[in-house]
């Protein structure tokens, strides 16, 4: 990647971002820039987006080994710190994919993601599902691994203490989970000896998830929301025909308007505003630059919180459904809805 980095004079001043304080007492921007390409986006791409991203004001990446791309990611990182940008000044999240969920396995794939990166630590290391089930890359909704099993806790419990051994060794700064639910999130604080600082959850204007949201915050867990604009250019498993996106939704329009700014972006905005930090995905300049522009203009009115706060669908986009560990379930078993571990 032959790319000079320089700070964009168009850009907005990191220092003036604003941080969330963890329970840890690290200090993380309250916006990072997503790296899933949705199974659509070319590797490349995204390691541009990165390099244009942290040239504008973003200093917080959101990696994931399952992404495809931290070696690539990782030639963006070095761009950037030849470049000028100090290590300490960056927070680079990386996630524990689902089959390295083996004790054995947690430290290697931790330092894998970190040689790909050119990192010497991780800011964050989550576990990025609570199920050790994987599928294969651009698979259909339908897709089901042989091997699957259920949320097991003992088993989970494991692989969060070699996570605790991450922090211990000095490969990672922080822990915490994702994709978790109010039972799940209950045992794994009741049996932890290093809690969990952030949570990565769907978060977004049409799933607010404000029974969890309360609950993380009520614990101290920085809840970091995921797909934020409504996910977009999700994988087609992931869509059904109940859908709804909140980029059409006549409030946000309405709203949106009101600020001069796209309803994305608003989605970006009200997300930051909310307490949340959100991660949107985007290799658009146009577009990375408006998100992260929204936490430093004018604030949205109270009254329009509430507004958005009642467009609440109630609407997932992330299913999970290839998740699955046996025949005949829906992706509603594995989110506890009724308040307990579905059972195997």
């Amino acid at each position: 990647m032959t790319i000079k980095f320089e700070i964009s004079p168009d850009g907005v001043n990191a220092d003036k971002i604003p941080k969330r304080i963890l329970k840890s007492g690290a200090e993380i921007p309250a916006i990072g820039l997503g790296t899933f390409g949705s199974d659509g986006v070319p590797h490349n791409k995204v390691a541009e987006a990165v390099i244009g991203a942290i040239s504008v004001g973003y200093r917080h990446i959101d990696c994931a080994a399952v992404y495809g791309n931290e070696n690539l990611i990782g030639e963006s990182l070095k761009i950037v710190q030849d470049g000028g940008i100090k290590r300490k000044d960056l927070w680079i999240t990386g996630k524990l994919w689902n089959d390295k969920h083996d004790p054995k396995s947690v430290i290697p794939a931790c330092e894998q993601s970190l040689n790909d990166l050119q990192l010497d630590y991780l800011d964050l290391y989550l576990i990025h599902w609570p199920f050790p089930n994987t599928h294969p890359v651009g698979c259909d909704g339908e897709s089901r691994s042989d091997t699957s099993k259920p949320y097991i806790h003992e088993n989970y419990m494991k692989t969060w203490a070699k996570m605790e051994e991450l922090v211990d060794i000095g490969l990672v700064k922080n822990i915490g989970s994702s994709n978790m639910t109010i039972p799940k999130m209950e045992l794994l604080l009741r049996d932890a000896s290093i809690k969990p600082v952030v949570e990565e959850l769907e978060l977004h204007p049409h799933f607010q998830q404000p029974e969890f949201y309360k609950y993380l915050v009520e614990h101290e867990i920085q809840p970091i929301g995921y797909s934020p604009i409504g996910s977009p250019a999700r994988p087609e498993r992931d869509r059904t025909p109940e859908d709804t996106n909140p980029l059409e939704d006549p409030t946000m329009i309405e709203i949106a308007e009101k600020h001069g700014i796209h309803p994305a972006t608003l989605c970006v905005k009200w997300g930051a505003q909310r307490g949340q930090i959100p991660i949107p995905f985007s290799t658009t300049p146009k577009n990375y630059l408006s998100n992260i522009k929204s936490l430093v203009s004018n604030p949205l009115t109270d009254e329009e919180m509430k507004e958005i706060a009642n467009i609440d669908k109630n609407c997932k986009f992330i299913k999970g459904q290839v998740f699955l560990w046996k025949q005949g379930q829906s992706w509603e078993d594995l989110w506890d809805l009724n308040g307990k571990i579905t059972p195997a």
